[in-house]
């Protein structure tokens, strides 16, 4: 992790929500965590892969951001969400209205209510080694598609995290070797993505949502994770799995979208940003 780390001040009036899997609290904070914790002093910061069994008392927490809420997984030092907010919500949820296991949920996705919006932080059900949890995410998946859909009838949304999806070609080093036989690239993920975005209109009656960072930069192959193995990072082998996307009528709020690159050392996962236009 760089010793030090700065940032362009947020634009003026502009709320900044970031979000993290930082692979383990613990394991992230001996590795230079706090140096971009700092450095970023998001308004809102969603951290993924927590594998806290407990929700922290650092102060390091609880002085930056009065409002914490963590989702923790029933196994220990597995999975966990948490978002961390200097503005306080009118309401937090924990769950995925529909789902029929309620265990495969929890540390999985954190659901903030504000006065303009809906900030949902996740990560998303992987479709682990060998597909074997493949039908597992596509649970996810299709309970997740009703359940954002809705809360778009209400308030716009922002979901972030962790989204265990490589959405286009351009999101992985190796697409074609990887196309049905890897987690997070294949038909049944990548077009459960597609379908939540509805960017061709395939469903008319459905809300179309953005994939903030790719619409900014269409041709971009920029990755927010790197294997620990194989030097992937120093060879540039990644996949972009932690993104932003937003209700279509939000984009125009968007002033600002990036990987944070230059944050490694700490996770096998970047930092992204999203600053928009306040208040929320």
């Amino acid at each position: 992790m760089p010793a030090q780390v700065g940032f362009a001040p947020r634009a003026a009036g502009a709320v900044r929500i970031a979000t993290w899997n930082i692979c383990g609290l613990a394991a992230a904070q001996k590795k230079g965590f706090k140096v971009y914790f700092d450095a970023e002093d998001a308004d809102i910061l969603i951290l993924t892969e927590t594998k806290v069994n407990n929700p922290p008392a650092d102060p390091e927490f609880t002085q930056r951001y009065p409002h914490r809420y963590w989702a923790i997984s029933d196994k220990k030092t597995y999975s966990g969400t948490a978002i961390l907010s200097k503005i306080e919500p009118l309401s937090v949820k924990y769950d995925l209205p529909g789902h029929p296991d309620k265990s495969a949920v929890k540390g999985r996705i954190v659901t903030l209510e504000f006065e303009s919006c809906y900030v949902i932080g996740t990560y998303v059900t992987n479709a682990g080694t060998g597909l074997k949890t493949l039908d597992a995410k596509k649970e996810w998946n299709k309970h997740f598609e009703v359940y954002i859909r809705e809360l778009d009838k209400k308030k716009p949304v922002i979901w972030t995290g962790d989204l265990n999806v490589a959405p286009t070609a351009l999101d992985l080093a190796h697409p074609k070797t990887n196309w049905n036989k890897t987690p997070g690239y294949t038909e049944a993920e990548t077009s459960a993505f597609a379908r939540v975005l509805n960017e061709d209109g395939a469903e008319p009656d459905a809300p179309k949502f953005v994939d903030v960072w790719r619409k900014r930069h269409p041709d971009l192959r920029h990755y927010t994770y790197f294997s620990y193995r194989f030097n992937c990072r120093e060879k540039g082998l990644g996949w972009r799995l932690d993104m932003f996307v937003v209700s279509e009528r939000l984009e125009e709020k968007v002033q600002m979208c990036e990987i944070r690159s230059e944050i490694y050392g700490a996770s096998d996962h970047c930092p992204v940003v999203l600053e928009l236009a306040g208040p929320l």
